[in-house]
Parts: structure tokens; C-alpha cells; sequence
């Protein structure tokens, strides 16, 4: 039985073999006619380019004489010492002689709302200052910089209104918040 196995085993192989040759042996081909035929195409001179046609002169355009601001002028929001100081007295202003409170030594943006609770029918909101400090606070309490009132609290946000120095003078008023991390 062994031998049979073996006879078996080396007349596959050489089955294989034969097929393998007769694979490889279709896969040539003779490029010499491909090869000729490149370097013909290569020998030719190339065909003459059509010649780039003259751009069209630029039309001038004038504008016409109107009531307008020159485009090429600069511009000037500055406004006259008089519009400055109307625009100080009437528009909002900080209480410069409120005292400063704890939580208006930080940044708006370096505290966190921590929290808020409820005690006796009034809602707090805990702040986290950058040391890490817990505060409490209320509607009407101040916070940040930016002479921030503290509007209403909710369970996740503390709305503030802050005053900021307008570019022409005076204040302004911006509304910004607390929230808590989710």
C-alpha cells in the first residue's frame, strides 16, 4: 500500500508541473513589434499649436457722481466728545460705590456652577471659585470682573448680566452664565 501512495503522491506532482509549465509558457509574448512602434511615435514631429489669441483690452469704468461715501476712503466711527458723554449719562453704568464682592475677583469664565439648592421657598446656586472654594450665592449676588448681577438661577445655570466698557464711551450691558458640567 505504500507504494501505491507513493505512486499517487509523484504522479500528481508531475501533473502539477506540466500544468504550471504550460501556464507560464501562455503568458509570454513577443513585444518587439509594441517596442517599434514607441519609438516610431517618438520620431514624429510634433503638430503645430494654434496661436494664443490677444486678450481684450480692460474697459474703464467711472462711477457716477452721487451722494455717497468714497469706497476708498477710511472709515471713522469716532464720535464727538458731546455724543460720548450723552452716550455715558443714559446708558447703564456699575455702581462704583457698591462694595466688591468675593467672587468679583475672578473671571467670569474661571468659575464653575457646582450645584444649586433650595431653602426656604429661595433658590441658591453654588459657585466653585479657581481655588477649588465653594460659594453660595443668589439673584442680585455679583461675580467676575465685568461688575456681573446675578439675574436667576436654575438648577443648572446661573444667568449673570454684566457690564462692559463700550468702544465709544460709556457701558454696555452682556448676558453670559454659569452652567454645570455634564
Amino acid at each position: 500500500m505504500a507504494e501505491r501512495t507513493v505512486v499517487r503522491t509523484t504522479g500528481a506532482r508531475v501533473a502539477l508541473l506540466a500544468l504550471a509549465a504550460m501556464v507560464l509558457a501562455g503568458c509570454y509574448r513577443d513585444t518587439d513589434d509594441l517596442e517599434a512602434y514607441i519609438e516610431e511615435t517618438r520620431q514624429r514631429p510634433a503638430p503645430a499649436l494654434d496661436p494664443v489669441p490677444e486678450p481684450e483690452p480692460a474697459r474703464s469704468h467711472r462711477y457716477p457722481d452721487l451722494d455717497i461715501r468714497d469706497p476708498f476712503q477710511r472709515l471713522s466711527f469716532a464720535q464727538s466728545d458731546d455724543e460720548r458723554n450723552q452716550a455715558a449719562d443714559d446708558g447703564p453704568r456699575p455702581d462704583q460705590q457698591r462694595p466688591r464682592e468675593p467672587l468679583e475677583e475672578f473671571p467670569l469664565d474661571s468659575m464653575r456652577m457646582a450645584g444649586s439648592l433650595e431653602q426656604g421657598g429661595a433658590r441658591w446656586g453654588l459657585v466653585r471659585d479657581p481655588s477649588g472654594r465653594i460659594h453660595r450665592v443668589q439673584e442680585g449676588n455679583y461675580l467676575g470682573k465685568n461688575h456681573g448681577e446675578i439675574k436667576h438661577i436654575t438648577e443648572q445655570r446661573i444667568e449673570v448680566l454684566e457690564l462692559t466698557p463700550a468702544p465709544g464711551g460709556g457701558w454696555r450691558e452682556r448676558e453670559a452664565s454659569l452652567t454645570t458640567r455634564e
